[in-house]
């Protein structure tokens, strides 16, 4: 073998020894607990054969505290980039198998050598955790790796899309890297995430808790809405990760692709069928939603919390669109603290990457209540006020039916600069419910009625014909016009394609001051 051979199996054995990872028997363990390796998520989740390799050939910086006879080609992180449905993305997975996918100094580096990639790239960010955490025999150089990945989630923060998927433990400072990002995706009884463990919180509260409890998916896909999605197992978890990028441009200044086969236009026949007119009646607004926008398009974003209001993503005649809309079904439709702060988030990451809005209300004003109160709905339900206005996408409402008081001015109303407010029908647009109103307005006369109940109905019926009704708003040019159930989607499209050149000049500032 000449000297060129020789150089080149070199390679090709280290190349090999990389590709192994911790070696078979612990992606053995890997595989028995349920879990992919690092490698074979990102096979799973890129193109075929798509995937580049940076930096395969990192290892630990320090061999000392137990670690000098270990051998750890790669530092426990596969990075680089790739293509999904052929558009550039880049990524990295944590490789539980080496280390425990542990972040030392070297490993922290590879992350942010790729994160910089993709902002001078103006490509999407993917993050695969799966990892034991900080590596304490690198002490604070580990801390400061912790450090120079959150600043970077930062600074790509409304610049490129970014998005997480906990497929193993994510635990301590850790959990603020996907915190940080767009989407966070994790896998039910496989993802855990929380920022002290069970035993550190039974030590120092007395409180017990299982793991699953405390940091599942289950826990922060509806109760601390952490997690935006949550999936069976990893193989959907990844399908589910391709599928939101294509509704996602490449970076803030392009606009999301579109798709040119979308299905068309639908009539939306079904639509007077699934609302009643009756107020008080409730209804599935998932099911307004499908019909009205392209078939099996919308993708809905932490369905499992807040589930008075629904959000997510769709396409109307192929263009991608973030739909925000009360949901009748859970506490009719009334925005509370945690409905306000989904709906605000979603809204700001929509306007960040270009993608117009359009807002369905039946909302019968904020949740009342001295719980509410005492924890601060002023202060969230403000939050929701601020990412509306200062949205400078199109902006669509669609009255579906009640908008009373506040929750119909948070709901994306003309005030808050909504480009386009239309309304069904079947749309009640007033201070309050036409029943507390007439109660109000007609308290003395009702008292001295000799039928109480006779003259209310009376009240609430004349109540109903003068403010309760879409024609008062369109008087005032409040709501633009009133639609046909059938022409929503039509109209719709008309309204987005029109909008597709808005262009918005705002004062010179640093930033607002949102309320947080």
């Amino acid at each position: 073998m000449d000297e060129m051979e020789a150089k080149l199996q070199e390679l090709e054995e280290k190349r090999a020894k990389a590709r192994k990872g911790g070696g078979p028997e612990r992606i053995k363990r890997q595989h028995e607990k349920g879990k992919l390796t690092a490698r074979e998520r990102i096979d799973f989740l890129l193109d075929e054969d798509s995937f580049v390799e940076v930096n395969s050939f990192v290892e630990p910086r320090y061999a000392e505290h137990g670690m000098e006879d270990k051998e750890a080609i790669g530092d426990g992180v596969v990075t680089g980039y790739g293509t999904i449905e052929g558009r550039l993305v880049y990524l990295f997975a944590q490789d539980f198998t080496v280390m425990g996918g542990s972040l030392g100094a070297e490993h922290a580096a590879k992350i942010c050598k790729v994160m910089d990639l993709a902002e001078e790239m103006g490509a999407p960010f993917i993050s695969l955790y799966d990892s034991g955490g900080a590596r304490i025999q690198e002490g604070v150089e580990s801390l400061d790796g912790f450090g120079e990945i959150f600043k970077r989630n930062i600074q790509l923060s409304g610049v490129v899309p970014q998005i997480s998927a906990i497929l193993g433990p994510c635990a301590g400072g850790a959990v603020y890297s996907p915190a940080l990002t767009d989407l966070v995706f994790m896998v039910e009884n496989t993802s855990k995430m929380f920022l002290t463990g069970p035993e550190v919180i039974e030590s120092v509260t007395g409180e017990q808790v299982t793991a699953e409890e405390l940091g599942g998916a289950g826990a922060h896909g509806s109760i601390s809405g952490v997690a935006h999605i949550t999936t069976p197992n990893e193989e959907e978890c990844l399908t589910q990760m391709r599928r939101v990028l294509s509704y996602l441009p490449a970076n803030n200044m392009e606009d999301p692709p579109r798709l040119e086969d979308s299905g068309g236009l639908t009539k939306n026949t079904e639509l007077q069928d699934i609302v009643p007119v009756d107020p008080n009646k409730g209804y599935d607004m998932l099911a307004v939603i499908d019909n009205i926008v392209d078939l099996d398009s919308f993708f809905e974003i932490q369905a499992n919390y807040a589930q008075n209001i629904v959000v997510g993503l769709a396409r109307i005649n192929g263009q991608s669109v973030g739909v925000i809309a009360n949901q009748p079904q859970h506490k009719a439709g009334c925005l509370d603290i945690d409905a306000a702060d989904k709906a605000a988030r979603f809204i700001r990451m929509c306007d960040t990457f270009n993608i117009p809005l359009l807002t369905l209300v039946d909302v019968p004003g904020f949740l009342p209540g001295v719980e509410q109160e005492y924890n601060g709905i002023i202060r969230h339900g403000a939050k929701l006020l601020y990412a509306y206005t200062e949205a400078t996408v199109p902006k669509i409402t669609l009255v579906v039916r009640k908008a009373y008081g506040g929750g119909y001015i948070a709901m994306c109303s003309k005030s808050l600069d909504a480009d386009l407010v239309l309304a069904w029908p079947t749309a009640e647009i007033a201070v309050m419910g036409p029943q507390g109103a007439a109660k109000i307005i007609y308290r003395h006369e009702l008292k001295e009625a000799a039928d109480a109940e006779e003259l209310l109905a009376q009240k609430v019926e004349e109540y109903k014909d003068k403010f309760a009704n879409p024609y008062v708003a369109a008087q005032r040019g409040i709501v633009n016009d009133v639609i046909k159930f059938e022409d929503t989607t039509r109209r719709l499209a008309n309204t987005l394609e029109m909008l597709r050149s808005k262009r918005t000049n705002l004062p010179e500032r640093k930033h607002g001051n949102m309320p947080l």
